[in-house]
Parts: C-alpha cells; sequence; structure tokens
C-alpha cells in the first residue's frame, strides 16, 4: 500500500461514542453522481434526499465513521461517511454518501441500507486537486478502521438495527 501522506491523527473521538451517537439510519439505495468508483476508487452507497436532510438536522456536514449493512446480508461492515455539498465537486444539494469497505460484486441500487454512525472525522473541505482529495479518502477509510477497533465501537456491530444479537 502507498504511504499516505498524513498530518492528522489516525485514531479519532473518545474511547466510548457519546451524544449525539450513536446516529441509527436507513434508506433505500439510490443513485449518486456516479464518481465514487470511476474518479476517486472509493464506491459509494448514496442515501435518499429525505434521509440526508433528517440527517442535516442533527449534525453538522463532514466526514464520520460507523457501521453499515446491506440488505440481507448478515454480515456488519465499517464505513466512512461523507455528509454534504462535497465542495470539490461544487455540488448543488446536500448527499450522504456511504462508502462501505468491503468490495461488493455488483452495485446494489434499491436495497435497503442501515448505518450506524458513531463519530466525526473532519469537517467538509475542498482541494486543490482529485490527487489531494483521494489521499484524505484513505486517511478517512484508516481513520475510521482505528477508530472503530475499540471496544466499545465494536459493540454496536451487533445493534438491533442490525437485527444481529449476541
Amino acid at each position: 500500500m502507498a504511504q499516505l501522506n498524513t498530518a492528522r491523527p489516525l485514531i479519532v473521538g473518545p474511547d466510548v461514542p457519546i451524544s449525539p451517537y450513536p446516529i441509527k439510519m436507513k434508506g433505500e439505495v439510490v443513485r449518486g453522481f456516479g464518481r465514487g468508483s470511476k474518479e476517486l476508487g472509493t464506491p459509494t452507497a448514496n442515501l435518499p434526499e429525505e434521509a440526508t436532510e433528517a440527517l442535516c438536522k442533527d449534525i453538522e456536514t463532514g466526514i464520520y465513521f460507523g457501521w453499515s449493512q446491506v440488505g440481507n446480508d448478515p454480515t456488519v461492515y465499517p464505513m466512512v461517511m461523507s455528509l454534504g455539498w462535497n465542495p470539490y465537486y461544487k455540488n448543488e444539494k446536500r448527499s450522504a454518501e456511504v462508502h462501505i469497505m468491503h468490495t461488493f460484486p455488483e452495485d446494489f441500487y434499491g436495497v435497503e441500507l442501515r448505518v450506524v454512525v458513531l463519530g466525526y472525522i473532519r469537517p467538509e473541505k475542498d482541494y486543490s486537486s482529485l490527487d489531494a482529495l483521494i489521499n484524505d479518502i484513505n486517511i478517512d477509510i484508516q481513520v475510521a478502521n482505528n477508530s472503530l477497533a475499540r471496544p466499545a465501537y465494536t459493540e454496536y456491530k451487533k445493534d438491533q438495527l442490525f437485527g444481529i444479537s449476541g
């Protein structure tokens, strides 16, 4: 793996999620802008506009981490979510784009996505280049994995939203 250019912490948040977390949400995966896989190398599952707007009432725009589950798949995967305007792309409406840290064999538009948001990584920002954006996304993924590895965060893989117990 290429060396990431980072000057920021590779773990964020307290050892236990605190208010307003956890934030639980679900929605049918909708088509996004088509940039995640093609331009950024990080495919995203986009939540519907209603879910995005509801989430924006509770938390500020930025990059978040947590757990996710797709459709009938019993597995709960780590995720990073971009919530906001995506300043680099100058979006005119906010979006909630979830990058699930797993490679799926195919798209799953129209399937229910369940998400438990457990923490905040960083604010949205504009970038001078696509490479700088991609570098930050890769750091965000590393931060999410490190932050989720703590026991109090790992427990949320069993959240009732995911229909898993034990």
